[in-house]
C-alpha cells in the first residue's frame, strides 16, 4: 500500500468520503459511560476528521457541557475537548478538522459557544465569507484548518418555536437526534433530519422580550461561524434530496432511513451527493456503540459515514480498512462513477448490474510471529496451534465473496501457499478483509488477528501484511506473507 497521499485533494469537500466520528466524546456505551475528551485525540491520532459534540447547558449561569443527553453518561466541558481538538487536530493528517455540533443551548450560550470556539482556535478557524457557500471549499486548500458544521440559529429558534424559552436541560424534552439514540426508537422518514426535530414542554413556551435580544446578539457571531449548514428538510425523502441551485449544505440520515432512501430514491441520493455532503448516523437501538455496514452508504456517495469510534466488531474493521487508502490522511476522492452526470443528467445507478472490470489474485503464503504476542497456551494447553486464513472481498454487492486455506495442524509458523481469485465489477470500493483463527474441536475458534485494506491502495507483488487485534490495534509481531496480482 502507498502511505502517501495520492488523489487530487482540489475538488470540493462534497467529491470526498470523510472519516467520521458519531458522539466522539464518549469512552463506551451509548448509554451510561464517561464522556471525555480522551477518545476524540485517539480518533484524531487514527486520523478520524470528522469530530461529533453534544452540547447542553450547565447548572451555572455559563457553563456549556458535551454529554449524550437524556441518558447517564456523565458531562465533560465543551472547553476541554476544543482544546484537545485544537492540540491533536493534525496529529495524524494535515487535512480539515470538521466538526458538527448537535446544539441545545440558548441563543446566549450560542454566543458563548462562538466566543470561546474563536479563542481556542484562532487562526486555525475557517469560516466563510458569505452567509452559504455555492460550493464547498477544497481540502487543500483547507490544510490546517478547523471548520463548523450544525444548524444556523435562526433555523434551530424557528425549529424550536419561536416563543420557547431557550433549550431545556438534558432532563427536559427537546428531541433531536439523540432522543432516537438514547431511547432507541426508530425514526420517521417524513422527518428527515433528526437534528431537526422537536417536541418542546409547554412550561417553556414563553420567551420574554429580554430573552429575544439576547438571541440577537446571541445568533449572528454564532451563526458567522458554520461553514457546512446543516440542512432542515421537511416533507417526503424526494423533497428532502432536492438538490439546490445556490447553495450546499447537510443532511443527516439514519442507518434505516439510508436503507430506505436507497431501496426507493437510490439515484435521487447519488444526485444529492455529487454537490452536497450526507451524513449517516448509526440508529438508536446500538446502545453498545456497535456500528453498521459502510457500504451501503460509500455505493450511494455519502461523504460522512458517522461511526462509533470507540466500539469494536466487523464493520469498524471495515472503517480502518477504507481509510487505510490515500496515505491514512482521512480524506478519500469518491469514485468518478459517482460524481458524473449522463447526456440527459443521469447519474450511476447503485442497482444496476455492473460488469467485471478488474480481477484480484491473493496468494496466501505463511504467517508468524504469534509465539511473539502471544502467550504458549492462548490457543492450545497442550500442543501448538492450529491455524487457517479466512479472506473476504466487502463491496458491492455482486463482489462480495468469501474464502478459506486449509487448517495447518500444530505449527506456530504456518505456510499455507494457497491462492484464491476474486472478479471485482466495482474495485473502487472493493475491501479485502483477512482474518486468521485458530481451530478448536469442541468450542469456538479462537481469534489470531486481522487487517482490511482497500483494493485500490494494493500494490502487486509479494507483501508482508500486519495484523491487528479486535480492537483495530497492531500486534506487534503477528504477520501474513501475501502476493496480491491484479489480472
Amino acid at each position: 500500500m502507498s502511505f502517501q497521499v495520492h488523489h487530487d485533494m482540489t475538488a470540493p469537500l462534497s467529491h470526498y468520503f470523510i472519516y467520521t466520528g458519531h458522539n466522539s466524546y464518549l469512552t463506551g456505551n451509548q448509554l451510561s459511560s464517561d464522556c471525555s475528551e480522551v477518545p476524540i485525540v485517539k480518533a484524531l491520532q487514527r486520523g478520524v476528521r470528522v469530530i461529533e459534540l453534544d452540547l447542553w447547558p450547565g447548572s451555572s449561569k455559563d457553563e456549556i457541557l458535551v454529554l449524550h443527553g437524556r441518558t447517564l453518561t456523565t458531562p465533560v466541558p465543551l472547553i476541554k475537548c476544543l482544546k484537545s481538538i485544537r492540540d491533536y487536530a493534525f496529529s495524524s493528517s494535515p487535512y480539515p478538522v470538521i466538526i458538527t455540533l448537535e446544539d441545545h443551548l440558548r441563543p446566549d450560550l450560542q454566543s458563548k459557544v462562538a466566543e470561546m470556539v474563536t479563542q481556542t482556535f484562532g487562526g486555525m478557524l475557517y469560516y466563510p465569507e458569505s452567509d452559504s457557500l455555492v460550493q464547498f471549499p477544497s481540502p487543500e486548500s483547507l490544510k490546517h484548518r478547523i471548520i463548523i458544521s450544525t444548524k444556523p440559529p435562526k433555523e434551530y429558534l424557528e425549529s424550536n418555536g419561536i416563543k420557547q424559552k431557550g433549550a431545556l436541560s438534558p432532563g427536559g424534552r427537546n428531541s433531536s437526534e439523540e432522543d432516537e439514540e438514547a431511547s432507541g426508537i426508530p425514526d420517521h422518514t417524513a422527518e428527515l433530519e433528526a437534528d431537526d426535530r422537536s417536541n418542546s414542554d409547554q412550561d417553556d413556551a414563553d420567551l420574554t422580550d429580554c430573552d429575544n435580544k439576547s438571541g440577537q446578539l446571541g445568533a449572528p457571531a454564532y451563526k458567522r461561524l458554520i461553514t457546512i449548514h446543516a440542512g432542515k428538510p421537511k416533507g417526503q425523502l424526494k423533497d428532502a434530496l432536492k438538490v439546490a441551485v445556490d447553495k450546499v449544505r447537510r443532511l443527516s440520515l439514519s442507518e434505516q432511513e439510508l436503507e430506505k432512501a436507497a431501496t426507493t430514491n437510490g439515484t435521487d441520493v447519488v444526485r444529492f451527493t455529487q454537490n452536497n455532503i450526507l451524513r449517516i448516523y448509526p440508529k438508536g437501538t446500538r446502545i453498545t456503540s456497535s456500528n453498521y455496514k459502510p457500504l451501503v452508504g460509500w455505493m450511494h456517495g455519502a461523504q460522512m459515514i458517522a461511526f462509533n469510534m470507540q466500539g469494536y466488531g466487523k464493520s469498524l474493521w471495515l472503517m480502518h480498512g477504507m481509510f487505510r487508502a490515500n496515505g491514512g490522511c482521512g480524506y478519500l476522492k469518491k469514485p468518478d462513477f459517482l460524481m458524473e452526470k449522463g447526456p440527459n443528467n443521469e447519474v450511476f445507478d447503485p442497482k444496476i448490474k455492473l460488469a467485471v472490470t478488474k480481477t484480484l489474485k491473493v496468494k496466501v503464503y505463511l504467517g508468524d510471529g504469534w509465539r511473539l504476542d502471544f502467550s504458549h497456551t492462548h490457543f492450545d494447553s497442550y500442543s501448538p496451534p492450529d491455524f487457517y486464513t479466512k479472506v473476504y472481498i466487502v463491496g458491492a454487492p455482486a463482489d462480495a465473496a468469501k474464502k478459506k486455506t486449509k487448517i495447518i495442524e500444530d505449527n506456530w509458523s504456518p505456510a499455507w501457499n494457497q491462492e484464491f481469485t476474486f472478479p471485482l465489477t466495482v474495485p473502487e470500493l472493493a475491501l479485502l478483509r483477512i482474518e486468521v483463527r485458530e481451530y478448536d474441536m469442541s468450542e469456538k475458534d479462537d481469534f489470531g488477528g486481522q487487517t482490511c485494506l482497500p483494493v485500490s491502495d494494493l500494490r502487486p507483488g509479494i507483501r508482508s501484511v500486519p495484523l491487528h487485534d479486535k480492537k483495530g490495534e497492531k500486534l506487534k509481531n503477528v504477520r501474513l506473507l501475501v502476493g496480491f496480482q491484479f489480472v
